[in-house]
């Protein structure tokens, strides 16, 4: 029994000093993998996203009506405010700093290695150039979703709202 308590402390010190040997990956290795990755893309692309999202919520808010002209400018106006406040949140200039960090401290120099080879292949290649369209259509999948769920969330909060009254 003793003998299997060395065996044990012996893996485990081996596993814990081996994970702590392990270099972080190196600014330049990062960047490498952001620019094949087209991260900055992505960013980008995040914005359009949410200025879809905006206009969803509004098209729900309108249900179906068709907006006069000083609504119109008052969505408009919304759009714009929210629009910039996304813009000069996750700009990349902006994110950049913070994805170096995070990936610094998330990877190792050999795993960006590993993902840099990847990406490099068709397969990697394909991964990037389609991971955009797969995420939009996921965002779309959701709004649908919660779209669907309106009725029943109106319902609840009804019913909520209910049971708070007649508590009092």
């Amino acid at each position: 029994m003793k003998l299997f308590k060395h065996v044990l402390f012996a893996l485990a010190f081996v596993s814990v000093s081996g994970a702590a040997s392990a270099a972080p990956a190196s600014e330049a290795s990062i960047r490498q993998l952001l620019e094949l990755t087209q991260a900055r893309k992505v960013s980008d692309g995040v914005q359009l996203q949410y200025g879809n999202l905006v206009d969803a919520v509004v098209k729900q808010a309108l249900k179906g009506n068709t907006p006069n002209a000083k609504q119109q400018q008052a969505i408009d106006k919304l759009k714009a405010r929210l629009l910039g406040l996304v813009k000069d949140t996750v700009s990349w200039q902006k994110m950049e700093p913070s994805y170096l960090q995070l990936y610094s401290e998330t990877f190792t120099e050999e795993e960006v290695a590993g993902m840099l080879a990847f990406y490099k292949t068709p397969a990697g290649q394909a991964v990037i150039h389609k991971m955009p369209v797969l995420m939009q259509k996921n965002t779309a999948l959701i709004q649908q979703m919660t779209v669907s769920m309106q009725p029943q969330l109106e319902q609840i909060q009804r019913d909520f709202l209910a049971e708070l009254k007649a508590a009092n």
